[in-house]
């Protein structure tokens, strides 16, 4: 917690590339704040600023899994934000787990879900001035099809991947939002072909210090 009543306050909605699951582990495992991308980046901006971790595996844009329930990110969006107000800056990163073959969606399907997402942080979110607070849309990275046994979840998820970032901008341009093709910068793991090594934790946390400094400025 940031006591600052002045802090800039960043929330960080994701799924588990933003609640750091290490892709060398077979279970749930996560790495240590000093490696996922959010703590770097609070260590970054430092006290003047309040990073709000807010991932967790798993969670989709707006779909419903059939093992566990509270991985719809739509339905939990709402309270997190009415939690957290006022916030400053929303960095939304979502889309991977939509992928996954059991659901069946288009690229074009997960974008409108994302849009979905970006209408209700502009509607329930607010800062200190009871304005609508910025958003980062980060579109993630590309599925990697080739490292063996990412095909028992996500097949014919690579090309999916790929299309998203069109789309998304699309979205980022209509509701005003700052797009960041995230893939631009870092590759999924060859551990697993869709999470992420501490290397790319370590670049988008120098990609998001850089569009954050540029939005409180």
């Amino acid at each position: 917690m940031n006591t600052s009543p002045h802090a800039v306050k960043v929330l960080c909605y994701g799924d588990s590339n933003t609640w750091g699951q290490d892709p060398t582990q077979k279970s749930a495992h996560r790495y240590p704040i000093t490696v996922r991308w959010t703590g770097l980046l609070q260590e970054k901006l430092g006290k003047n600023y309040w990073i709000i971790e807010e991932g967790l595996s798993g969670r989709t844009t707006a779909l419903d899994g059939d093992v566990q329930e509270g991985k719809n990110g739509k339905a939990y969006l709402t309270p997190c934000l009415e939690t957290n107000n006022p916030i400053d800056i929303v960095i939304l990163m979502l889309g991977t787990n939509d992928l996954k073959e059991q659901f069946h969606q288009a690229p074009q399907d997960i974008a409108n879900n994302v849009e979905i997402l970006v209408k209700m942080i502009q509607e329930f979110g607010w800062n200190k001035n009871k304005q609508s607070p910025k958003v980062v849309l980060l579109s993630p990275p590309f599925v990697d099809e080739s490292v063996p046994g990412t095909q028992e979840k996500y097949k014919s998820a690579e090309d999916k991947s790929k299309q998203l970032a069109k789309y998304y901008q699309t979205v980022a341009e209509k509701y005003g939002c700052t797009f960041i093709n995230i893939a631009e910068y870092i590759s999924s793991s060859k551990s697993d072909g869709y999470h992420l090594d501490p290397d790319a934790h370590k670049t988008i946390s120098e990609v998001l210090e850089e569009t954050i400094k540029e939005l409180t400025q």
